[in-house]
């Protein structure tokens, strides 16, 4: 049994429990509630992991949900808030596979088909 039951000043009695202060230095976190420095030391695993829609290592894993692109959502995410984000990921910044064909069928007046004949040049 300890004997906590002295009235020394070098004794803490808490919950029963019987500490000394020396034994209160040696151990802190038995002293302190520490929120601080020593936790974030804690943090092992990864929370974000990398997003199949934008490639980028923003897929929240418990979340389930990209916090770049907002996938799994059927739209890309975008702010009015932050134009220069919006402005990296616009239309025009990537490769337009389609747009750019597109783009040049528009100048030639959607043509499709042979080629028109040649005319024949008249003799004078």
């Amino acid at each position: 049994m300890n004997d906590c039951t002295s009235s020394s000043s070098t004794e803490l009695l808490n919950e029963g429990i019987c500490f000394r202060i020396a034994d209160c230095m040696s151990l802190q976190h038995l002293c302190y509630k520490t929120k601080g420095t020593s936790s974030f030391g804690k943090r092992r695993n990864k929370t974000h992991t990398l997003c199949r829609r934008c490639g980028r290592s923003s897929y929240h894993i418990q979340k389930s949900k990209c916090a770049q692109c907002g996938y799994p959502a059927a739209k890309l995410r975008s702010y009015h808030w932050s134009v220069k984000a919006k402005r990296r990921k616009t239309t025009g910044t990537g490769r337009m596979r389609h747009l750019k064909i597109v783009r040049r069928r528009f100048r030639n007046g959607f043509k499709e088909g042979k080629p028109t004949p040649k005319k024949a040049v008249a003799s004078s």
